[in-house]
């Protein structure tokens, strides 16, 4: 064989081995392709699985969180037509300053929840979806109407009250210092008498007044209540609610009367010692904060 022809056959030769490798080297990458786009379509699917599961537990507990607050609604307004959600939000909004600070969120988050519960395409598909955020908050409003604020939160405290036989200087005194207005009067029995209001001091002051002075070293409390004369006042334990605080306050104002103070004590009894005092002006101040 001539050298010509030795040459030729090593080139044949070599091209063939080079054909070959490059058939193996392309079927390998074709596996690993596949293998690639297989992987990918498994994470993919997980990934899409995952989302779907979290999407049904965020609105499962959206759900939880409306209902929560759509039962506490039912327990705070009365006297409604229906008890739907909204019925009860605008029903009781002027009549509780819990419904009036979440009025506005909770009206928004009733269409969504009517989005996620009634429109749904089909028992696993929602056509809304809560953000996690919005979540968070129906649960910290719920968390609120189920454990409203006390009415203490918001009472004068502590009480300054007085003995009938405690003197009117004193009572000034605290006025000047404190700008208080109302004060729990007691028998010597521990028994309670009447409010003291500011209302008094002042027409006895003027029922009194002669020569530019006014004599009150040692006028007693007794002295000022007027006869006859008894302020509404009602009373209530420290565990009272301050929405019921608020129905005790519209309540005596549909019947025409004007309750001058809520008195707390301990157990509601009205003749325990007073630890808070809540007037008209308190619930006034408690919106304002809101």
């Amino acid at each position: 064989m001539t050298n010509e022809t030795q040459t030729k056959h090593r080139t044949i030769k070599q091209q063939t081995r080079t054909s070959q490798q490059s058939k193996k080297n392309a079927n390998q990458n074709n596996e690993k392709a596949k293998n690639q786009n297989t992987d990918t379509e498994k994470t993919a699917s997980f990934s899409s699985a995952n989302q779907e599961v979290k999407h049904k537990e965020q609105s499962g507990k959206f759900e939880a969180a409306f209902n929560r607050i759509h039962k506490a609604l039912k327990e705070m307004v009365k006297g409604t037509d229906s008890d739907a959600f909204v019925e009860l939000l605008y029903s009781g909004y002027k009549n509780h300053s819990l419904i009036r600070k979440y009025k506005s969120e909770l009206h928004q988050f009733a269409k969504l929840r009517n989005a996620i519960v009634h429109e749904r395409v089909n028992a696993d598909y929602y056509i809304a979806e809560p953000h996690i955020e919005v979540v968070e908050r129906m649960e910290e409003i719920a968390k609120e109407f189920e454990k409203p604020q006390t009415a203490l939160s918001i009472a004068t405290s502590p009480v300054f009250y007085y003995y009938e036989d405690a003197y009117l200087k004193d009572v000034l005194k605290v006025i000047n210092k404190f700008d208080f207005t109302r004060f729990p009067i007691y028998d010597k029995d521990d028994k309670y008498v009447a409010l003291l209001t500011s209302t008094e001091i002042i027409q006895w002051m003027a029922q009194h007044f002669s020569d530019s002075v006014v004599p009150f070293e040692n006028v007693q409390i007794k002295e000022l209540l007027t006869k006859g004369k008894n302020y509404f006042v009602t009373f209530v334990d420290e565990k009272a609610s301050l929405y019921h605080i608020e129905e005790l306050f519209e309540r005596y104002h549909t019947r025409g009367k004007k309750l001058q103070a809520v008195i707390i004590t301990e157990t509601g009894d009205r003749h325990g010692k007073p630890i808070g005092v809540i007037t008209p002006w308190d619930l006034l101040d408690s919106d304002s904060e809101d």
